[in-house]
């Protein structure tokens, strides 16, 4: 099957059986969803929820966050993966986004790499989810499902995993695209032990042509 054929049939079932694909952490606005995305950073979108509403209590501005120093906000943090490092990156961030951007954060992905924490996958997930734009943000999810699929040929990098993905994705389903292939590798197709069997995606996908149906017959 052609590749443009592939992404077609994997963007429609998507399409009938996601039709709404949204991020999982829980947000107000910008700044509070590049908290929780800082956050989420090797550490459960369930457990950054259960942080964020006591987070958003104490510094519910990027001003009032850039006040405080980072061992403030390791107590409130400290439940989450690596909470001295996310907490001095989210003092540098709110920081930054006072000092350099008026206390907004930016909708764009250069200016969105120049904040403490945030690197090009962050910032993809700040401009997709925030802002709507055609950003691929890939994570071990997105990076795996691809490849097991047959989106992605060879990619050993998440850069190269993101270009090959908005080449055959059409731009205004990028950002709902990102999270159809999050979901699918939090819930069926886990990196240990993929759901196959509950799997619409098999009479197309690679890995389970090359390696699950070889192992069945």
């Amino acid at each position: 099957m052609r590749k443009k054929e592939l992404f077609k049939q994997v963007i429609d079932y998507f399409e009938m059986h996601m039709p709404i694909a949204e991020t999982e952490l829980e947000y107000q606005d910008p700044y509070e969803l590049i908290v929780a995305v800082i956050l989420s950073a090797q550490c459960t979108d369930k457990r950054v929820n259960m942080i964020t509403p006591a987070f958003f209590n104490k510094f519910p501005t990027a001003e009032i966050l850039a006040l405080h120093e980072p061992e403030e906000v390791f107590t409130c943090i400290k439940s989450c993966s690596y909470p001295n490092n996310k907490a001095k990156h989210l003092v540098g961030m709110a920081r930054t986004l006072v000092h350099e951007f008026s206390g907004k954060v930016p909708d764009n992905l250069g200016d969105l790499q120049k904040l403490p924490g945030v690197g090009r996958k962050t910032a993809n997930v700040i401009l997709s989810v925030a802002f709507q734009k055609p950003a691929m943000a890939v994570d071990t999810h997105v990076f795996r499902v691809a490849a097991r699929i047959g989106l992605t040929t060879g990619s050993k990098t998440p850069l190269n995993t993101e270009l090959q993905l908005i080449k055959h994705i059409p731009h205004e389903l990028i950002h709902k695209a990102h999270h159809w292939l999050i979901l699918h590798g939090r819930y069926v197709c886990l990196a240990r032990k993929p759901r196959c069997s509950s799997c619409g995606l098999t009479h197309l996908c690679r890995h389970y042509r090359l390696v699950v149906s070889r192992q069945q017959s």
